[in-house]
């Protein structure tokens, strides 16, 4: 199934309507391109994958190139595995969730009114719209309580369906962990084996279910 085009609303009913629809939404799955930018260095990194979500905030997100890496947001516990590490660290579903992360924009757990001051105007905005295109709302993100991993962030958004398509966050040294889906379908069948993960024998485990 996928989205259904409406009216456009407002830009300052946005945020309203981005809760609405993590609230309403049942699943989704999405192809992804993280770009990771290091200011100091002038490097960027790409990834690409899949995420799956099914609510109540349980992700699978399945990372492909350029090394295989999985992150499981289960009910009862978190995982990265990275495959050819053979690593597999826990975590915390709540420290995670808690976390000032991407992971809290795609588990729907940012709450954007309550969590952030909203810009829907600022300095360089048409310079953000012009980059990203594509017919986004584009809204800069200030979080109330920042945190070294997030100063600012930026959030493209389907006027119509309050779907986030796009998000950017930059941390206290300027670095940017940008994240863009694309072939999102919502509502699709995932069973629950998804989001969970027994980490393959062999495989060194770091316990850090006591904190993130």
């Amino acid at each position: 199934m996928t989205c259904q085009a409406a009216d456009p609303i407002a830009t300052e009913d946005i945020p309203d309507l981005i809760q609405q629809r993590y609230e309403s939404l049942k699943t989704f799955r999405a192809d992804f391109v993280q770009e990771l930018t290091n200011v100091a260095s002038g490097e960027v990194q790409l990834r690409k994958g899949r995420i799956w979500f099914r609510q109540p905030s349980q992700v699978r997100w399945e990372t492909t190139d350029p090394e295989k890496e999985l992150l499981i947001v289960g009910p009862d516990a978190a995982w990265d595995y990275i495959e050819d590490e053979e690593v597999a660290i826990k975590y915390s579903v709540a420290g995670l969730l808690d976390s000032k992360t991407i992971l809290r924009f795609i588990s729907g757990k940012a709450n954007i009114k309550e969590d952030f001051v909203v810009k829907t105007e600022w300095q360089g905005a048409d310079k953000v719209r012009s980059k990203w295109g594509k017919g986004f709302t584009v809204l800069q993100l200030v979080p109330k309580e920042p945190e070294p991993g997030m100063v600012l962030a930026y959030v493209g958004v389907e006027p119509d369906t309050g779907l986030l398509r796009q998000v950017m966050i930059v941390d206290f040294y300027g670095n940017g962990n940008e994240v863009r889906l694309s072939d999102v379908a919502l509502d699709v069948k995932l069973g629950a084996e998804m989001f969970t993960f027994t980490p393959p024998k062999n495989v060194h485990i770091e316990d850090n279910t006591q904190g993130f």
